[in-house]
């Protein structure tokens, strides 16, 4: 017979439920309304299996950010223009729930900076540097001023996206919203890739 090590083993069918209720209700409640006992209803799990896991909800939902928003393709380098990564984002900014998720993170900066510090955190890091690239080639193939501050048009782009997600509709198609993130491009003298067709 062979002993069994000391402790259950933490199961991670409980661990991947957990974060994933706990990303739903942060969506539907919003931090400040969300609790650690909606979230065990939710999982299929008790309070205690929860605080095994986290000390507090604050704890639960950073683990939980990091998580949602773990770059889960390894095998991603980048986009092949600015054109593309704008689509790309277009169509991630095109589904309600993302918007939402958006939306509730920079709203809870006062009461739970922690969730925003993460979000950056997270995105900034390998994503980040994928526009950093982005933009440093468009500058060296003439698109861009050869004096465009990237470090302020990379700032301009975030806030363009927290623009669009905080004032125009959550049923906005694609198209739409990667030809609203053009026209700030356009406004710092960016030229589209030859061949491409300009959206307005």
């Amino acid at each position: 017979m062979t002993t069994r090590p000391a402790g259950r083993p933490r199961s991670q069918e409980a661990d991947l439920a957990i974060m994933a209720a706990a990303l739903d209700v942060l969506i539907e409640q919003g931090a400040q309304q969300a609790s650690i006992e909606q979230v065990a209803r939710r999982a299929g799990v008790t309070r205690a299996t929860v605080y095994r896991r986290f000390a507090d909800k604050t704890a639960m939902l950073v683990r939980t950010l990091e998580w949602a928003n773990h770059d889960h393709d390894p095998e991603f380098t980048g986009w092949r223009d600015v054109e593309h990564m704008l689509g790309d984002w277009a169509a991630y900014l095109a589904v309600p729930r993302h918007r939402r998720l958006l939306r509730r993170l920079f709203g809870s900066r006062d009461d739970y900076p922690e969730l925003v510090s993460t979000y950056r955190m997270v995105n900034g890091g390998r994503r980040a540097a994928m526009v950093r690239a982005m933009l440093c080639q468009a500058r060296d193939l003439g698109r861009l001023p050869r004096d465009v501050d990237l470090d302020v048009l990379q700032e301009m782009l975030t806030a363009a996206v927290v623009h669009h997600v905080s004032t125009y509709p959550d049923d906005e198609d694609p198209e739409r919203i990667a030809a609203y993130l053009a026209a700030v491009m356009r406004q710092v003298g960016y030229r589209a890739v030859p061949g491409e067709r300009e959206k307005t």
